[in-house]
């Protein structure tokens, strides 16, 4: 996609959420030269923008409440930007290009950002919406749940992602007998192979979690009082408990968006520049669909991001595309790392390592010499190496034998099949120059 430039408006730019996709637009948008001259954020939560992946530490006790936030409400002060927070937009009127919230405020824009994020999925399930059900998300799901912890009992955490497994150890740290739920065969499949889940599941179980994997959901049982008592699966298995976790999913917020009849798919769909339907609006983060990708993972976001603030403050700039990224995860303690297809086709060479004794698992898949993904289990120090090598679609070849052994050694077989190779000089054909044929 060519660069694209736009002249920076002088009407109010004005952003619609809170979270870190729009912080981190905030201070991209800062180091312009030609940031806009009036911004204004709208956040539906009470408080300024905050880290949510420290939402699970701060669930375990781990962390204050204060260390998560990004920047304080005298920041935005300080920096000329207008902050509103505990309100929702209720209205986009495209046409008079004005925004109405639940608090009744009207505000004009020239452009329009919306980072509305994204809400917990939920199962369709009988007794979903019943009290003691909580999701994992924000601030106050977190509170919620230190609230559950604090009176003992047992939980229910539906979900073996990240989320999930986060949210099952915070509350096994703070307490709680856990039972965790994954639907598929193995834990974070989306990320993992068979057997790093394996360690991993293993891992978790010896610190007092029980995991059920293939779990089958039938229904979450009323007291008879409005409250859960417990989670039914099918085939009869039931699993009492004082509370239940849901951490499945996210599902786009796109409601702003469609109501003002912007295009939607899965999400607002967006064009390189994070252009809506509508050229004066545009979506970033989990609320936006490019192509046929939506977003989950900060390290694609960050790179909206620098796109958007670019093209919002009239620089030219590229188009967003979409790129394979790398997945570095910390759960519970343990370190993942983690690239391309998670199971092998017939196509695909399998390389494995595993060390039982250092706990240390590598599985890497080639297709004719190249590498094409790769999961690390706990010693995940050469992840970045392999991964920059799929970029580059390097032939691994001359380095097979020492490819599971990480970067160093890889490398010194890679620089010996360089020096081994024929030079140009030392071809029969090669014209010589020529004052030295002279």
């Amino acid at each position: 996609m060519p660069p694209h430039s736009t002249q920076a408006p002088q009407d109010p730019l004005v952003i619609v959420g809170n979270g870190m996709a729009s912080h981190r637009l905030l201070e991209a948008l800062l180091r312009q030269p030609a940031r806009p001259a009036r911004i204004t954020v709208i956040g539906e939560e009470p408080t300024p923008a905050y880290n949510r992946i420290l939402l699970s530490p701060l669930l375990a006790g781990e962390l204050e409440r204060d260390t998560l936030t990004l920047r304080s409400a005298e920041w935005y002060a300080e920096q000329g930007i207008e902050l509103i927070l505990g309100e929702r937009v209720t209205e986009i009127d495209r046409q008079a290009q004005r925004l109405t919230t639940d608090a009744g405020r009207h505000l004009a824009y020239g452009r329009l950002v919306l980072a509305t994020g994204s809400r917990p999925a939920l199962p369709p399930l009988p007794g979903i919406r019943l009290a003691g059900v909580h999701a994992f998300r924000d601030l106050n799901d977190a509170a919620t749940l230190s609230d559950c912890a604090s009176r003992g009992g047992s939980t229910v955490v539906i979900g073996g992602g990240l989320l999930g497994l986060e949210a099952a150890e915070g509350l096994r740290k703070r307490g709680m007998a856990v039972t965790l739920l994954q639907r598929a065969e193995h834990l974070m499949n989306r990320q993992l192979d068979a057997t790093a889940a394996g360690l991993l599941e293993q891992e978790l179980v010896g610190r007092g979690l029980e995991v059920i994997t293939g779990a089958r959901l039938a229904a979450l049982e009323d007291d008879g009082q409005g409250r859960v008592a417990a989670v039914c699966l099918e085939g009869g298995r039931r699993l009492p408990t004082d509370c239940v976790v849901v951490a499945i999913g996210i599902a786009p917020n796109v409601e702003p968006g469609r109501a003002a009849g912007l295009a939607v798919d899965r999400a607002i769909r967006v064009d390189g520049y994070l252009t809506t339907s509508d050229p004066a609006i545009f979506a970033l983060g989990e609320c936006c669909q490019f192509e046929q990708h939506t977003y989950g993972l900060v390290e694609p976001i960050w790179r909206q991001v620098e796109v958007l603030a670019a093209h919002l403050a009239g620089e030219a700039v590229g188009g967003y595309a979409e790129r394979p990224s790398a997945t570095r995860l910390k759960v519970s303690g343990v370190s993942l790392y983690a690239f391309g297809p998670t199971e092998p086709s017939e196509e695909h060479e399998v390389l494995a390592y595993h060390d039982p004794d250092q706990g240390d698992y590598r599985r890497l898949l080639l297709r004719e010499g190249r590498l094409e993904g790769a999961v690390l289990y706990g010693d995940t120090a050469p992840g970045p190496w392999y991964f920059a090598q799929a970029l580059a679609g390097r032939d691994l070849t001359p380095c097979r034998p020492a490819l599971l052994l990480g970067a160093a050694d890889a490398d010194a077989l890679l620089d010996a099949s360089l020096d081994a190779s024929p030079k140009p000089e030392d071809s029969p054909t090669q014209t010589r120059p020529e004052k030295e044929a002279a």
